[in-house]
């Protein structure tokens, strides 16, 4: 990857928007125990032995606490380089709100933005009953931000995408 830098443009309305989807997946990962059963964690952390559950429990124990710290570490790295734009008022006619801010993201930070914005799309996803994309009902308002968060990502694809 080349250690060009990314630049999201943004309204301040939406960033804040997003700095509280990625603050609460961070509290998601931090306030779940991984033997709780959440479907959400459970599909952060996919069996690695599909037809050995054994060992799949196993490599589990030894590798979930790992990754959803690498999780973590991400959403924070994400946070961070939203703060600023994500100050916003609470007045709701404010025009600064949506006011288009650039977020520069370095190839580290990129990263963690993709795979930040992964997994809060599949946290969503399970929340949301998508297993498959006919799970997905474009027509019905609680996948706006699921679809959103889509837009997001791929968009952020691309640009890595040319940047190679």
């Amino acid at each position: 990857m080349s250690d060009r830098i990314v630049v999201l443009e943004v309204a301040r309305l939406e960033a804040a928007h997003l700095a509280g989807l990625v603050g609460q997946f961070a509290e998601l990962l931090r306030e779940s125990a991984p033997d709780e059963g959440d479907p959400a964690i459970a599909r952060l952390v996919p069996s690695a032995y599909a037809d050995d559950e054994e060992a799949a429990r196993e490599f589990r124990a030894l590798t979930q606490a790992d990754l959803l710290g690498r999780r973590e570490s991400d959403a924070g790295l994400v946070l961070a380089s939203l703060q600023e734009a994500a100050q916003i008022s609470e007045d709701p006619d404010d025009p600064a709100l949506r006011e288009e801010v650039e977020i520069r993201l370095d190839p580290q930070t990129a990263q963690a933005w993709l795979r930040t914005l992964a997994a809060v799309r599949l946290v969503l996803a399970t929340r949301l009953g998508v297993v498959e994309e006919d799970d997905h009902e474009h027509d019905d308002p609680r996948f706006g931000v699921y679809d959103w968060i889509g837009y997001r990502l791929d968009g952020l694809v691309t640009a890595l995408d040319r940047g190679d």
